[in-house]
Order: C-alpha cells, then sequence, then structure tokens
C-alpha cells in the first residue's frame, strides 16, 4: 500500500545574506536558508520507518554550539514562564565537493577556508506569537572574539580591531560565528543550522515553486559576465530549481547592485514560500520524500540540540505555530564604512527588541508592557546575595553645558547600602559624562548581580551592559538623573527602527525594483 504524505501546515526556518568579502567578489552566492527551511519541512513528514529514521540521523552533522569563552544569559521567564528561541542560520560558500564547486563556481578557491557568507537570526518569541528575522550583511565589521576548534585544540586569538564577520566560521566553525553574534548583540544563541551549496536546488523543488516578482523585465547578466543568469520579463512568475537558486543569489540587477539590495529579494522569496508551504503544499510520493530527506540531511550542520530528525521535527512544530502576518523580516541597520558597514546605533535599538522579546511588527505591546511589570515586580536578590556583591559607582552627570552634579556617586552608594548592598562604595576621582545612567558588569558570571543592583534601583534591564573598560558591577549615575533619590527612566522607544527596513511575512504586494541597466 502506497502512503499519502500531507503537509498541512508548516513555518519558516530562514537564513539572508549581506554585504563583501575579503576575496574578489563572486557571481556565484547562494541562499542557503532555503535548503535549512526545506530540512524542517521534509523531516517534518517524512515518517519512513525506524531504520530509516537512525539512517537520517547519522546524514546529520553535528558541532558545538559556542566557541568562545564568554557566554551570555538566558532571557527572563515570562508571565506564564515561557522563554523564546534563537537559532542562527549560516550559510558556509564551501567549495568542498564537486558538487558545492559546480553550484558555487569560483574554482580558484576549491578547498579554501570557508566563509560564512549568510548569517541570519531567527527569534521565535516566548509565547510563540511571532517570529523576527535578523539578517546580518556579511561584510559588518565585528570584533571577532577567541575561539578554540573542538576538533583539534587550535585556539583562534580575537581579532585586532574589528574584521569582516563572515570570517568568523574559518575560526574553528560554526561556534564560533555563535560566539561572534553573542559579543555583538548580546542575545543568547540556543541553536545553529548550517547549509552549503548542495541540495538547494532539488529542495526548491519540493514545494513546486515560489511566486516573485520584479517591476520590469530583468536579465542579471552584465558584459564582463557578472551576474546570477536570471532572466524574468515584468511581473510575479514562480521560480524552482536553478531559477529559483538564480534569484537568491541575484545582486547584479536589483536596484543598486549592493548585498543589501540581493537581502531584500531573499526576505521577499522566504516570506512567499512561507505562505506557498501553508496554502499549497502537497508532497504525495513517499520516495520524493525519501530522496528529499536524504539531501537534506546531508545538507546541514547542527549543533547537538537539533541533532536528531525527532528535534528538528520538534523545532518544526514550534515554526508551524506563527501566523505568516506574525514574521518580520529586517535587515541590520547599518552604515558604509569605505566598502564595508557597520552597525549603527538604530542596529542596538533591533537588538534590544529581540533581547527584551518585543514583537518587531509591533503588535504586542501590551504584551511586552505585561513582561516589564513583572520583571519589575520580581522578588530581588536575597538579603545574603547582596552583602556579596560588589558596586562601584560613578558620577556621570556631567554634560556639554553642565558641570556634574556635586556628591552623585556618594548618595546612590549610600542608596544602595541602604539597600543591603553593604559593598557598594562611590569613586570619586571619575568626573564621567553618560546621558543615561547605566550599570555595567565585565563579564557573564556577574550579569546577574548587575541585573540585581538595577532591579534595585528601578534601573530598566535595557541600561545593563557588559563592558571590558570596568573590573567589577559598576553604576554610573548618568545626567538623567541629576537629584533625587528615586531613578525615573525615560519611557523607552520599542518600535522597530525604519533603517531596518521591515517586511511582513503577509505582504503579498512586495516587488524587486529591477536595475535599469539589467532590463530587457
Amino acid at each position: 500500500m502506497t502512503t499519502q504524505y500531507r503537509v498541512q501546515d508548516v513555518a519558516p526556518d530562514t537564513a539572508g545574506d549581506g554585504g563583501g568579502s575579503t576575496r574578489a567578489p563572486r557571481k556565484h552566492r547562494v541562499l542557503r536558508w532555503s535548503a535549512a527551511t526545506l530540512t524542517v519541512l521534509i523531516l517534518a513528514v517524512a515518517g519512513t520507518g525506524y531504520l530509516y529514521y537512525r539512517h537520517l540521523n547519522a546524514n546529520i552533522e553535528q558541532d558545538d554550539l559556542n566557541l568562545g569563552d564568554n557566554k551570555v544569559a538566558g532571557p527572563t521567564p515570562n508571565a506564564a514562564g515561557q522563554t523564546p528561541l534563537n537559532i542562527l542560520v549560516i550559510g558556509s560558500d564551501a567549495r568542498d565537493s564537486k558538487e558545492n564547486q559546480e553550484l558555487g563556481g569560483a574554482r580558484e578557491t576549491f578547498g579554501s577556508t570557508p566563509l560564512a557568507d549568510v548569517q541570519m537570526l531567527l527569534h521565535l518569541s516566548a509565547d510563540r506569537s511571532n517570529l523576527s528575522v535578523v539578517s546580518m550583511p556579511r561584510d559588518t565589521l565585528v570584533k571577532i572574539p577567541k575561539c578554540t576548534d573542538p576538533d583539534d585544540g587550535k585556539v583562534y586569538a580575537a581579532s585586532e580591531g574589528r574584521v569582516m564577520t563572515n570570517q568568523s566560521l574559518g575560526h574553528g566553525g560554526p561556534g564560533c560565528t555563535v560566539a561572534t553574534w553573542q559579543e555583538l548583540t548580546g542575545i543568547r544563541i540556543d541553536h545553529f543550522m548550517m547549509v552549503d551549496f548542495s541540495g538547494v536546488v532539488s529542495m526548491a523543488d519540493a514545494i513546486g515553486g515560489v511566486p516573485v516578482c520584479v517591476d520590469a523585465n530583468i536579465h542579471s547578466r552584465d558584459s564582463q559576465g557578472h551576474g546570477s543568469g536570471l532572466k524574468l520579463e515584468k511581473g510575479t512568475h514562480p521560480v524552482k530549481g536553478v531559477q529559483a537558486l538564480q534569484w537568491l543569489r541575484t545582486r547584479y540587477g536589483f536596484e543598486d547592485g549592493s548585498d543589501l539590495a540581493r537581502a531584500k529579494a531573499q526576505h521577499m522569496y522566504m516570506n512567499s514560500m512561507v505562505r506557498e508551504l501553508r496554502e499549497n503544499a502537497t508532497l504525495s510520493s513517499p520516495n520524493k520524500l525519501r530522496k528529499l530527506a536524504e539531501q537534506a540531511t546531508r545538507a546541514i550542520t547542527v549543533d547537538s540540540g537539533l541533532g536528531t530528525v525527532k528535534k528538528l521535527y520538534d523545532l518544526s512544530n514550534e515554526l508551524r505555530k506563527v501566523e505568516p502576518s506574525r514574521i518580520t523580516m529586517t535587515t541590520m541597520p547599518n552604515r558604509y564604512v569605505g566598502a564595508r558597514v557597520e552597525p549603527t546605533e538604530d542596529a542596538e535599538q533591533l537588538f534590544r527588541l529581540v533581547r527584551e522579546d518585543i514583537a518587531l511588527d509591533g503588535k504586542d505591546a501590551k504584551k511586552a508592557t505585561a513582561q516589564k511589570t513583572a520583571e519589575a515586580s520580581a522578588t530581588p536578590a536575597a538579603a545574603e546575595d547582596k552583602d556579596e556583591i560588589g558596586v562601584l559607582v560613578q558620577n556621570g552627570t556631567r554634560t556639554d553645558t553642565l558641570a556634574a552634579a556635586s556628591g552623585r556617586a556618594s548618595t546612590v552608594a549610600g542608596l544602595l547600602v541602604e539597600k543591603g548592598y553593604t559593598k557598594a562604595s562611590s569613586d570619586r576621582s571619575a568626573s564621567l559624562s553618560e546621558a543615561k545612567t547605566l550599570v555595567r558588569y565585565p563579564s557573564a558570571e556577574l550579569e546577574s548581580d548587575a541585573l540585581a543592583v538595577a532591579k534595585s534601583l528601578g534601573i530598566p534591564t535595557s541600561s545593563v551592559k557588559k563592558s571590558t573598560d570596568v573590573s567589577g558591577v559598576t553604576l554610573v549615575v548618568g545626567a538623567d538623573w541629576r537629584e533625587g533619590t528615586a531613578y525615573k527612566a525615560a519611557k523607552q522607544d520599542d518600535t522597530t527602527p525604519k533603517t531596518a527596513e521591515a517586511l511582513n511575512g503577509a505582504d503579498e504586494s512586495a516587488c524587486m525594483h529591477v536595475n535599469p541597466g539589467f532590463t530587457w
């Protein structure tokens, strides 16, 4: 008897792409998140027996989650005791097989150190009502932390100054890319999924085509041969197989020809794919399913927390709870530094919203308020714990127009002593300038102490920052607390920055703008 498999309701798994490379620009770049997405889809529906299950498990390659020394504390559970889930999707440009070489091109780079050319964070909210996605351009300048390769014990020293984020993969594996993200964003990464070139075309075929739109005829090819080869007429067309691959890697022909424009096209594809999976996807051939499951499991590398078919299936069940209208795709706000980019102040705003589990679509303001109220009313650290916490208080009330308010460090240190922090002391030698009151801590081991200090004074958790400039928990009284004994935090802006170019998962009107130089 032939078993029929029908996809009833499948939610997304994604990755994105961004800017430059340490090598010469290549015309063959692939968005590997489509492979990761369809991996979850296929494994969720391919119930094909225990022996085959074990075989698929053996296909899945695993690697360590975090190769850095620093750890990030987990998020505060919501009122129902739920916590969000953060998954980093990584696309490797590895040319380590004949198949990857044929798909990726650039034969001169065969066997070279792979780059993490696609980096996209999936944030599934604690209540599973919404999904926020943040793409980081591959040429973003960051500090890569010290990482240790789990296979041979080789230690990669922290980068001297800032380097391109895609180099992190070559510092011991995907766990170093995870460590780099955590250092930059302060967001704890729970899992990663890494995929390479192989399997993208066949897995794109699994859903029978994804509708994409261009506002003019496009042919992604210039006189020097640059381009993906994508050729479409104006309007909306379903793409699959090689043509889907071309769409996902097209840079020449979309908008200004940058990797940022390509990331926008990838977001549009992902959103359209999710809608297709939910509305139309039917896979009726067990043999086809088995073949796709084989390819999918061979195409991915994951951490041990996702290292079995069952774990991937459980993940798909969590993801499918989100409706397309509650999916928000964004690109990390950035500005150019020469040919590279760096995060802006808006990027920190975006990271904070993710850290605090605030939906990027702005539809859960009441939930966010309730969560903050619950955090504010939570029982502070016990008195005996407070006795052991050393706190240095500094005066940072000086501004461009006002001298430092006299005695602020001593006054606030006295407040802490009254609240049980008997080791609190003031630093009378420091005269700093900080617009907002901050609590800084040097390492993950002291993060809970810093949060407890902040909570005791009514300072929001967003003002608690990790910093290598301090040796212990340090409270800087800012210009927003020049007088009085009660801190009143300014109302925070919890809206998604416009510079993140948010795209809603239910938006069917999105259409890529074609550069006039690539039309026909």
